[in-house]
């Protein structure tokens, strides 16, 4: 006999001023009906949903998700660029979005009040997002006050972040980013000093959560490894000097991508030995020694498009998530598209949701019960609104 559901479990409903920036995100188990289900049922209940709910749902899938979730996805794309289709679409009353958690806490910033974010797996989150909590960042902002003169230093957070860390950076002056525009960011960030009439801002820079994309980006600005530090967070004062802390243009946070982190020059190597004329194209997240043996560097929307301007019959290396790279070569007969890594690391929790669980909420829906909306309180949701609209006014 199936198990009866649960009775309605939002995140709004347990927490209504947001989760806590370092607490673990539970999900709870999915009843029988749904766990021992085939992939052929579930499909059939996900179009039965879909279909009733009409346009009262749209869903969003980012392009590491598995291809039986998206197959169903209303659009897909890179986290920023959903949020703001999701902003687009004033009509749906549920954004079910099928990537993780901070990418659904920014399209509930983005999305009108009546508009419900649901995140169809509560355990999808982005284990580089983790690795800077609103704690450790304010941490290290007290710290370099001490150290160094606070007024000069922009703080940049990497899109990969907490709507709480989005937030810190737009008080304090500063900026969001993404892959792409990450440069133009940066550059905007160190005019600042030149620009104002007190000379402050603009002479250092605070980068998280990634320090593989602050480094390229900075060495892509024609700075190089004498001008950069890596804080960790873990020691004091980031594990740095005095001098250290004063000299650095770039303080780069002790973060990281555990896929893209994977691929290392061998990898390039190797896939140059078996194909000559291939070409590698490799994320900015992958480490700096990575991306200078790199025939080409981008976002994953820059990935997509460089596959689909390769020649036919080129064999394409590339640098990211397994599943992409597999949709790609798939959607592109004419090309041959594989992972740098011959061990393939697929990330655990950006491809955490599956069918079972957007079959969940979607049957939810129909049945009048709203489970697991992420919402971000007005007060964080407003500071991270300045840093988004920031880096929106300079690129």
């Amino acid at each position: 006999m199936a198990t009866r559901l649960p009775p309605p479990l939002t995140i709004g409903a347990l927490f209504p001023l947001g989760v806590p920036d370092n607490m673990l995100r539970l999900q709870i188990p999915l009843p029988e009906r749904y766990a021992d289900a085939t992939l052929d049922d579930l499909a059939s209940r996900i179009d039965a949903a879909k279909r009733t709910l009409g346009e009262r749902v749209f869903i969003l899938g980012h392009h590491y998700q598995r291809d039986e979730v998206m197959r169903w996805a209303d659009a897909r794309g890179d986290s920023f660029r959903l949020s703001v289709l999701a902003q687009q679409h004033p009509e749906a009353d549920y954004i079910v979005f099928c990537g993780v958690h901070f990418m659904a806490e920014s399209a509930d910033i983005l999305t009108d009040e009546h508009q419900k974010v649901i995140l169809p797996d509560l355990n999808a989150g982005c284990s580089m997002a983790d690795m800077a909590d609103l704690d450790e960042v304010e941490e290290a902002w007290e710290a370099l006050a001490k150290t160094t003169d606070i007024s000069k230093v922009i703080p940049i957070t990497y899109m990969n972040s907490s709507a709480a860390l989005k937030a810190f950076v737009g008080e304090h002056g500063g900026a969001v980013c993404t892959s792409t525009n990450a440069k133009a960011v940066l550059e905007w960030a160190l005019s600042l000093g030149d620009r104002a009439d007190d000379g402050a801002g603009g002479k250092q820079v605070l980068f998280f959560p990634d320090q593989h994309l602050g480094r390229n980006t900075g060495h892509q600005l024609g700075f190089t490894e004498a001008d950069m530090r890596l804080w960790n967070p873990r020691l004091e004062r980031g594990g740095l000097s005095e001098a250290d802390v004063k000299d650095a243009t770039f303080l780069l946070w002790k973060g990281h991508c555990s896929v893209h982190q994977r691929f290392r020059p061998e990898h390039v190597a190797e896939f140059r030995a078996q194909h000559p004329d291939g070409i590698v194209v490799v994320h900015p997240e992958c480490a700096h020694d990575v991306c200078e043996v790199a025939d080409q560097v981008g976002s994953t929307d820059y990935i997509i498009k460089a596959v689909e301007a390769a020649p036919p019959g080129a064999v394409i290396g590339v640098g990211t998530e397994i599943h992409l790279v597999n949709r790609l070569n798939d959607e592109t007969p004419d090309k041959t598209v594989v992972s740098l890594d011959p061990l393939v690391c697929p990330c655990s929790t950006m491809f955490r949701i599956d069918a079972q669980h957007l079959c969940w909420v979607l049957e939810g829906l129909v049945e009048g019960r709203v489970v697991n909306q992420i919402t971000v309180d007005p007060e964080t949701a407003a500071w991270a609104r300045v840093a988004l609209d920031r880096m929106l006014s300079i690129t």
